[in-house]
């Protein structure tokens, strides 16, 4: 019988941060990770591109024995998630393929803020999916979002924790407007942005809250499985996880051990 793993898809190493905190949250499940490093960033790619290159990582999880797929990148959750379910995943019974933008807007809306700032890719900005998920949810909150274009592809070259690094989004903060710094918390809706946290904080004259990713959606996946148990009953449980990227594994590994504080082992995958 083949093992049915929970399966992980990015533009990059930025989706350990979800899958990371997933293991931690589910740390029986099995579990495949799976970065287009070789194609990345994704913040920058038209509709018709996200749609096939998320496509294509898909259909490599499902090959690797992946019944359920978390597509922990919000440009490729933004612009290419719903044509995938409505589009391409009803040829594929019993495979499902869940984003990260509607449960972090779902616990954000809880927490009683007024003014979120949203900072993400240009295709996030561009989708206005989260200010959309918000107006449904609690359409009192005001959602700016800003794009940041140059972060994805600095920490995918190794620069997270650099003086460049620093620089830039010193520089790229610099340009908020009044409105946009006066926010009572910030969103990082990239995957890779947890990377640069302590920057993007130091960055701002206020102290406001930031909020990553990997804990929302990790705890929305629990809440996900409690509520279809006939899905979490046909995972496997052995704790095994497998890491792979389209790019350089040995400039993955370097990225994930600085960030992570452990090492990932990644393979070579080919899309």
């Amino acid at each position: 019988m083949r093992a049915n793993k929970i399966g992980f898809f990015d533009s990059g190493v930025g989706g350990l941060t979800v899958s990371e905190a997933v293991r931690v949250a589910l740390p029986d499940y099995d579990t495949v990770y799976l970065g287009d490093t070789a194609r990345a960033p994704y913040g920058a790619r038209r509709h018709d591109q996200l749609v096939e290159f998320t496509w294509q990582g898909c259909l490599w999880l499902f090959e690797k024995g992946c019944e359920l797929i978390i597509i922990a990148c919000n440009s490729a959750s933004a612009g290419a998630l719903r044509e995938i379910q409505q589009k391409r995943l009803p040829d594929y019974p019993g495979k499902r393929a869940l984003g990260v933008i509607r449960p972090t807007v779902e616990e954000l809306s809880k927490r009683g803020f007024s003014n979120v700032l949203v900072l993400s890719t240009s295709a996030t900005q561009k989708s206005q999916a989260y200010p959309r998920e918000f107006a449904k949810i609690n359409p009192t909150i005001l959602v700016q979002s800003h794009a940041c274009p140059r972060w994805v592809a600095l920490v995918e070259a190794g620069k997270a924790g650099t003086q460049d690094m620093r620089d830039e989004v010193k520089r790229e903060l610099a340009t908020l407007s009044p409105l946009e710094k006066n926010s009572d918390a910030i969103l990082l809706a990239c995957t890779h942005y947890p990377f640069i946290k302590k920057d993007i904080d130091h960055a701002f004259d206020q102290a406001v809250p930031i909020f990553d990713q990997g804990d929302l959606v990790a705890a929305s996946l629990v809440d996900y499985l409690r509520r279809h148990p006939e899905i979490a009953s046909g995972l496997s449980r052995h704790g095994q996880r497998a890491y792979f990227v389209t790019g350089s594994a040995k400039e993955a590994q370097k990225t994930a051990q600085d960030f992570l504080g452990y090492m990932v082992n990644f393979r070579q995958a080919k899309l």
